[in-house]
């Protein structure tokens, strides 16, 4: 029982009677109560020329405003960060000053007790902003206090605060992150010279995203994880398939040359709807199996598949190991936002029979769908609000800074191993050409495209970076440059060498071996023709017939 319940147990008015007996003539007050009537006066007496309207010293006033001020950083301060590369951002309000908190530039030399909370002890207020700012409203945005558990909050604040959401990459790192940043660019940039006029759905402008799944991969071998498999829609999938999955560049020239499909019984799918799987080796050593799904032009109908083959694989898994697989989805703002598809998805996730131990959702955020301009595409504050369903904390990232991506990555990849649940990391970015390389942007957002014409690609912005810190030699970006496109080029001509067309089934690993299930009596099937062709396409794509096992289809 509280020793002081007996206070709040009397009657006010008794309580006050007895207090001016007290002031008139203590003698007449019984001793218990003359004693803590005794207590309050001192403490009156102390404190009462320096309290607040609470009756509480001012600094103690000042210590709960600065906490306020520190919880108020925690929860809004993505609202006010650095993360949009091309444009302002918008203005919210109330916003972090120190008067929305009853504090002002008075206080900034004053030191608080507070500064523990954040873990860099007793401190003054401006290191205590500075901290805050360094930590919470730079390349970084995060979302994450309206989760449930305090167990993971408490977790992601000392991963944040301690190292301000930042992270010093080694000289081998920054030079594996650039290598990739041009690998991206390069590429880009030699099949826009080719293959002019050509549809591509090029990711220039959101190049940090080849960098950004190369650390998925690695940092997530490094937890682990044996298996990813990728779910993606167009916007960079020829990228990703060359500089993630490893598919040759020659059969990637040879489809935009249009040449005929090996299969006989396949007439194949446009480049940017295909799928590959492979097994790649990490920068540090480890074996990784990579699997990106087929997807038609429905940008998110690949989710549930996706989800699908991860859950068949890990529970073909001894005791069904979330470490072992994981999923990947890449999204585009204005897909994730308006698709009903991505809620019925995310809000199964947590469902002990769907459940696949927690997805890797990246968002290619162009802050354009097609040609409409993103506040007139959704009523909510960001496009990744839909994660919030199921409580996965959400970081914003300025694509332009591929370093902050890169730790974000890292961040996100132990917190998926660690709980087993969604993240989302919107990479703020923007797209150097209109929905295809066909379409004119500038007729629908000409302010936006004026900035986005004279804006710096992400590759030449890390290598000025890079310069500045003396990191890499002068013309190591260039010389990356002049081979890869070399290597390029040699893999241009070898492809006008192939006749035809190679597509690889994307059902390996796991699935390999497995015959297709095709009834005995398909020949004799009333089917049409045409309809048992298709019906063999699609089987021949999704897991590739057995060599002694094939169909004559007339």
């Amino acid at each position: 029982m509280d020793k002081h319940s007996y206070i709040g147990n009397s009657s006010p008015e008794a309580l006050e009677a007895m207090y001016l007996q007290f002031l008139d003539n203590p003698s007449l007050v019984e001793e218990s109560w003359r004693q803590f009537f005794s207590g309050f006066e001192f403490a009156k007496h102390r404190y009462g020329d320096d309290a607040g309207a609470s009756g509480a010293p001012v600094e103690v006033n000042k210590e709960f405003k600065v906490i306020n001020l520190i919880n108020g950083y925690r929860s809004r301060g993505h609202l006010f960060t650095k993360t949009n590369p091309v444009r302002e951002r918008r203005k919210y309000t109330p916003d972090l000053s120190l008067e929305t908190f009853g504090l002002s530039n008075a206080d900034l030399e004053s030191t608080f007790q507070a500064g523990q909370e954040i873990g860099i002890g007793t401190a003054k207020l401006k290191d205590i902003v500075a901290m805050l700012e360094q930590t919470y409203c730079q390349s970084v945005g995060a979302e994450y206090k309206y989760i449930r558990t305090p167990e993971v909050i408490e977790w992601m604040e000392k991963k944040m605060e301690s190292c301000r959401n930042g992270y010093n990459f080694s000289i081998s790192e920054k030079k594996r992150i650039l290598e990739k940043l041009n690998d991206a660019v390069a590429f880009e940039n030699f099949i826009h010279t080719k293959f002019t006029g050509q549809k591509r759905f090029s990711l220039e402008g959101a190049e940090s995203l080849i960098p950004a799944l190369d650390a998925v991969i690695d940092t997530g071998a490094e937890l682990g994880i044996k298996e990813f498999v990728i779910g993606m829609a167009h916007r960079g999938r020829l990228n990703v398939l060359a500089n993630i999955l490893g598919k040759s560049y020659e059969d990637i020239f040879s489809e935009f040359e249009g040449k005929e499909f090996d299969e006989n019984a396949f007439d194949g799918d446009v480049k940017y709807h295909l799928g590959f799987s492979s097994d790649v080796t990490t920068p540090h050593n480890k074996k990784v199996h990579l699997g990106l799904t087929p997807n038609p032009s429905h940008l998110e109908a690949v989710d549930p598949i996706v989800q699908g083959i991860v859950r068949a694989k890990i529970d073909n898994t001894p005791g069904g190991d979330f470490n072992q697989i994981a999923p990947i989805l890449i999204h585009g703002d204005a897909a994730v936002a308006a698709q009903g598809i991505v809620y019925e998805v995310i809000q199964m996730s947590l469902l002990k029979g769907y459940g696949t131990g927690g997805t890797i959702h990246l968002v290619i955020n162009n802050q354009v769908g097609f040609t409409t301009n993103y506040i007139d595409a959704r009523s909510s504050t960001y496009c990744t609000d839909v994660g919030k369903v199921t409580l996965s904390p959400v970081f914003h990232v300025n694509g332009d800074d591929v370093e902050a991506l890169v730790y974000t990555i890292r961040f996100a990849m132990e917190y998926r191993q660690k709980f087993h649940r969604d993240v989302f990391i919107d990479i703020l970015c923007y797209r150097k050409y209109g929905h295809n390389e066909g379409d004119e942007p500038r007729f629908t957002q000409p302010l936006l495209y004026k900035a986005i014409s004279t804006h710096a690609n992400p590759r030449e912005i890390y290598n000025q970076k890079l310069l500045s810190q003396g990191i890499v030699e002068a013309n190591l970006a260039k010389e990356m440059e002049k081979k890869f496109k070399e290597l390029l080029q040699r893999s241009l001509d070898l492809s006008k060498l192939q006749t035809k067309t190679k597509v690889k089934s994307f059902m390996e690993g796991n699935w390999s071996g497995l015959r297709l299930a095709v009834p005995e009596d398909f020949e004799q099937s009333p089917t049409t023709g045409v309809e048992k062709k298709t019906l063999l396409q699609l089987a021949t794509q999704l897991c590739a017939l057995p060599e002694e096992k094939t169909f004559s289809v007339k």
